[in-house]
């Protein structure tokens, strides 16, 4: 944790989401431990498949071979994410982090995580990038290579829109940048939320296209 982060929690403590109490972090250990996790699946179709692999059939609308997801977008992880996104609780990303470990020995060691960059307006506004975090936040706690090679063009919002929509949006939202970190690689793309796939699905594409081996995803939640 930052030292920033560190000195904040000391002299203005958080209430938990979850129960209320008191303390220095937004989601205790004990609310942690009861919030409920997505259980492995086709990001896709909800299929059960094993380690989160997109199953036979979704695999052939989709480059991505694993999407794997810690919790639902719904409760106290749904408000935590809120506090990081909307209210400036950055802090909250300690928490987000420690739910989404659990998934990290799915992946390779030699992996290089690349953040879902959000729209530049979003980004100014907030004073800081949720998925830049989130990616720099595992990188320091598990030593683990992050490039951050895909930049978002534009400033289109997908909150709210249909799937038919966000590809619409998104089809020329990404471009790359220094593609020799990712070339031949193993790629993991790390964002926050999962709705519709059509984010994680146009950057995958992008991402290929620049020379990555594989291309995979660690998202915080899922809605739906």
């Amino acid at each position: 944790m930052l030292l920033l982060e560190r000195l904040i929690r000391l002299y203005a403590p958080h209430c938990c989401l979850g129960c209320g109490a008191e303390n220095d972090v937004l989601m205790c250990e004990s609310c942690r431990a009861v919030t409920p996790l997505v259980p492995s699946r086709c990001y896709r179709c909800r299929s059960v498949t094993r380690e989160f692999a997109v199953c036979e059939l979704c695999r052939k609308h989709t480059a991505l071979r694993q999407v794997l997801v810690a919790t639902h977008y719904e409760g106290v992880a749904k408000e935590l994410l809120h506090k990081v996104k909307y209210e400036r609780g950055r802090s909250g990303i300690v928490e987000m982090v420690e739910l989404m470990a659990p998934l990290l020995h799915l992946l390779p060691q030699d992996a290089v995580f690349v953040p879902v960059p959000t729209a530049t307006s979003r980004v100014r506004q907030r004073g800081y990038d949720q998925a830049v975090l989130l990616a720099r936040a595992i990188s320091r706690e598990w030593g683990l290579d992050v490039a951050d090679v895909l930049v978002r063009l534009g400033q289109a919002h997908q909150v709210g829109s249909n799937r038919r929509d966000r590809l619409l949006h998104l089809k020329d939202a990404f471009r790359t940048q220094r593609t020799a970190r990712i070339r031949g690689a193993h790629v993991v793309l790390v964002d926050d939320v999962l709705t519709t796939g059509a984010t994680i699905e146009t950057a995958a594409r992008v991402l290929k296209k620049a020379g990555a081996k594989r291309v995979d995803a660690l998202i915080f939640s899922q809605a739906g």
